[in-house]
C-alpha cells in the first residue's frame, strides 16, 4: 500500500501519458488541480520510492511498479463507477466523483466480488476501458466526433467523465458509448455538426464533439 495521495499522483501520471508526449509536472498539476510545487515535492518521492523516473527539464516516466499502482487504481475506479451505475443506480454523471472516494479502500475481494457480479466488464459507464486483473489495458485509439466528416457513420466508444454538466447534456442528446451517430453536415470555420444520433436529429459545437470518440462504423481516447 503506498497511500492515497501517491496513488492519485501515479494515476494521474498514467493518464496523461496516454494523450500527451511528455509527462511534465505542469500537467500534473493541472490535472490535479494542485499547485506546481506540490507536484514537485511528490515527484521527489515518487523518485524515491521507485515508482517514477524524472529528471529537470525532462518528463515524467512511470517505473514498472508505477504504472501497475496506476492500473490498480484505475481498475478500482472504473469498476466503481460500473458498480454504482448499474447495482445501485446513480447517474453517469455521478459515478466519477463517488468512485473518488472509494478507490483507494476496496480490498481485492470486494473488487473482484464486484468484477465477478457485472460479468467481468470490459469498460465503465462512459465507455473507457477496464484494467484486467493482470495489469492488462486496452490502448486503442480512436478519433473524436469532431474529426469526423459529413457523410460518415460511426459508433460512439467514449466519452470524457470529468464534467458532470457535460455528461448530463450528452445524457440529454443520447450520446452514450455504443450509439450510432449520423455526421449530416457541419458549418465551416468551427461552426457546429449536424447530426443524427440513433436517428434522432440534434448540433453539437466542435468544443463539445472534442469529447465524444468515436470509430468508424462498428468498431478512445479516454
Amino acid at each position: 500500500m503506498h497511500g492515497p495521495a501517491i496513488e492519485d499522483y501515479v494515476k494521474a501520471i498514467y493518464k496523461v501519458s496516454q494523450t500527451a508526449e511528455r509527462v511534465t509536472p505542469s500537467a500534473v498539476a493541472e490535472g490535479l488541480d494542485i499547485s506546481l510545487a506540490a507536484v514537485t515535492k511528490m515527484v521527489r518521492r515518487l523518485v524515491e520510492k521507485r515508482l517514477v523516473v524524472y529528471e529537470r527539464g525532462e518528463g515524467i516516466e512511470l517505473t514498472p511498479s508505477g504504472t501497475q499502482v496506476a492500473l490498480e487504481m484505475i481498475r478500482h475506479h472504473r469498476l466503481l463507477e460500473l458498480y454504482l451505475h448499474q447495482a445501485l443506480g446513480y447517474p453517469w454523471d455521478r459515478v466519477d466523483e463517488e468512485a473518488e472516494k472509494l478507490e483507494h479502500v476496496i480490498s481485492e475481494e470486494f473488487e473482484d466480488r464486484i468484477d465477478s457480479l457485472l460479468g467481468h466488464p470490459t469498460h465503465d459507464p462512459h465507455g473507457a476501458p477496464i484494467p484486467t486483473k493482470d495489469g492488462k489495458i486496452d490502448d486503442t485509439r480512436h478519433p473524436a466526433l469532431a474529426d469526423i466528416e459529413p457523410g460518415s457513420t460511426v459508433l460512439v466508444r467514449c466519452v470524457r467523465d470529468r464534467d458532470p454538466e457535460m455528461l448530463r447534456y450528452l445524457g440529454r442528446l443520447g450520446l452514450y458509448p455504443d450509439t450510432l451517430v449520423e455526421v449530416v453536415d457541419r458549418e465551416p470555420f468551427g461552426g457546429p455538426m449536424r447530426l443524427r444520433v440513433a436517428g434522432n436529429p440534434c448540433d453539437v459545437g466542435e468544443e463539445l464533439a472534442r469529447n465524444v470518440f468515436v470509430s468508424l462504423g462498428e468498431e478512445s481516447e479516454c
